[in-house]
């Protein structure tokens, strides 16, 4: 399968809330928002995790990506991802990697491919 990767370098189809809409894991959307309701200091509600990827046309998205800067800002932009981006990087995307390396990490290695 080939990686789905969100405008800011994560990789959508490597995050536990893609992969249980996919599957359709309720007992796992349970303890993923168990998780992250903690990790986050939110209330995060089980039938709130449904994503099928930070890019897809789909209305299934996390609620946090209806406002997302980054997601809306690449929308905008009209890019594949931020690494394809010429403000790249910007203030909104190095505030979200520092929190993120692996997304640095992903954005990276594409930059060094398109050169």
């Amino acid at each position: 399968m080939d990686r789905l990767i969100a405008y800011c370098g994560l990789v959508c189809n490597e995050c536990p809330a893609y992969i249980a809409t996919q599957n359709d894991d309720d007992a796992e959307r349970a303890k993923i928002a168990e998780t992250w309701s903690k990790e986050y200091g939110s209330d995060i509600k089980p039938e709130n995790i449904n994503c099928d990827g930070c890019k897809s046309e789909d209305d299934r998205h996390l609620s946090y990506c209806q406002i997302c800067e980054i997601r809306l800002c690449g929308i905008r932009q009209e890019v594949i991802n931020c690494a394809y981006c010429i403000d790249y990087p910007c203030e909104k995307l190095g505030n979200f990697i520092k929190m993120a390396p692996q997304a640095k990490a992903t954005l990276e290695s594409i930059r060094e491919i398109i050169g």
